[in-house]
């Protein structure tokens, strides 16, 4: 039975590896580029910059109000259309970059503005914001079409890129952020000029009668993304605004780690994605539920607990500024699977084609989670508590998702 069911999947289990080699290339990779950055820089400055870049990734949710969101899905459904969409595209990233400078110049004034300039901080929105989102779409379009080993490439390009800059950054003799800013920016420029050469061939078209009856969602995907990274990375910023860089540098580093544990998960939540598309109704049986959010549970902590365990017998492996932090590793064992099971939960809803009432629940974990965030630092911010507390809130927070999230999929799929 089961051999039979392997030959069945055949195909999915295929696309699957080859969607994953991507993500484990990046793991490895991205792993030689924290290692060098985390050590060259202060454990300071890399709060502030690890702040910034998630700060910038929030903010690219912004560029083109959302519009990925039809291309993507055409490319999934309808790839005929993609120069038609890509068009549409095109004019709505020029349409929101106003409002991305806007944004950024806001965010820098309220958090920011005592702990790095808004050059330096503009440099790597632009880099996240700009150049890999721009990337980053290019890989989206590729998954869509099923070009999945193309688009595995990107992804390890783009890391490979960020990691060399690393390591000629810790070379150069300059170890300070704001010579990495221009590192960063030229890093991620590159990924984005080969990313350009995997696009599909099109002949553009700008046709605004296709997009009318898309705009909605995509501004629903937009609101929707822009709060699930605010729920995603608000906890620096205000780790940042209560606890200062050094606090902010010490968690930034933690969360590096654990977010290793969410890049093979990313690969299962775009495979699953696309499968929802086509038969919304996969997920009626409670044992298929149990087993995927089971699934995501223990493969994220037992990633984690991989890694604690090999820094417990080698604690210098990723470098002498690092060393200092992994030994609080152990105390962060379950945060991966909630983090991972709340970022897999809003897929099933964007799937289902529900952005609105995707948009509503990650808007209530973002205001729990900055609240619970709060409470945590203003209690426990002068010592090592709040290590250990970090479990209890993404353990709310995960069953505050599980909550509005299954209550949604009650719900019938909306075709989008």
């Amino acid at each position: 039975m089961i051999l039979r069911q392997l030959k069945q999947q055949a195909g999915l289990i295929r696309d699957y590896f080859s969607v994953i080699s991507g993500s484990a290339g990046r793991v490895i990779i991205s792993l030689a580029y924290f290692v060098a950055l985390a050590n060259t820089l202060s454990i300071a400055d890399f709060g502030v910059f690890a702040t910034s870049s998630a700060t910038g990734v929030v903010l690219s949710r912004l560029v083109s109000f959302g519009f990925v969101s039809p291309l993507y899905r055409i490319a999934t459904v309808k790839p005929q259309l993609i120069g038609a969409y890509t068009g549409g595209y095109l004019a709505a990233i020029a349409l929101s970059l106003p409002f991305l400078a806007i944004a950024a110049w806001a965010v820098h004034a309220i958090f920011f503005g005592n702990d790095v300039t808004f050059g330096i901080f503009a440099l790597v929105i632009m880099a996240e914001a700009l150049f890999w989102r721009s990337a980053e779409v290019i890989i989206i379009v590729n998954n869509g079409l099923n070009r999945f080993g193309k688009a595995a490439v990107l992804v390890i390009f783009g890391t490979v890129t960020r990691a060399v800059a690393a390591v000629f950054f810790a070379f150069s003799g300059k170890s300070d952020l704001a010579h990495w800013a221009w590192w960063y920016l030229a890093a991620n420029g590159v990924s984005l000029l080969v990313a350009l050469w995997f696009y599909p061939r099109v002949r553009l078209r700008f046709t605004p009668a296709l997009y009318k009856r898309r705009i909605a969602d995509a501004l629903a995907v937009t609101g929707a993304e822009i709060l699930f990274y605010v729920q995603m990375e608000l906890d620096k910023l205000l780790v940042l605004s209560i606890g200062g860089p050094r606090i902010a540098g010490i968690y930034a580093i933690l969360m590096r780690l654990v977010d290793l544990t969410a890049l093979p998960i990313r690969s299962f939540n775009m495979m699953l994605v696309q499968r929802l598309m086509r038969t919304p109704d996969m997920l009626r049986s409670l044992k298929i539920k149990a087993g995927l959010e089971g699934g995501v549970f223990l493969v994220s902590t037992a990633a984690l607990a991989s890694l604690a365990l090999f820094l417990y017998f080698f604690p210098r492996a990723l470098g002498s500024n690092v060393a200092g932090v992994v030994a609080l590793l152990p105390l962060v064992l379950l945060v991966p699977g909630f983090r991972n099971l709340v970022e897999y939960q809003a897929e099933l809803l964007y799937a289902r084609g529900q952005s609105g009432l995707r948009t509503l629940n990650l808007a209530i974990l973002a205001g729990a989670k900055a609240l619970l965030v709060w409470l945590l630092f203003t209690h426990f911010g002068a010592d090592d508590a709040w290590v250990i507390w970090l479990n209890a809130i993404f353990a709310a927070l995960y069953l505050l998702s599980l909550m509005l999230t299954y209550r949604g999929l009650r719900l019938p799929a909306k075709r989008v």
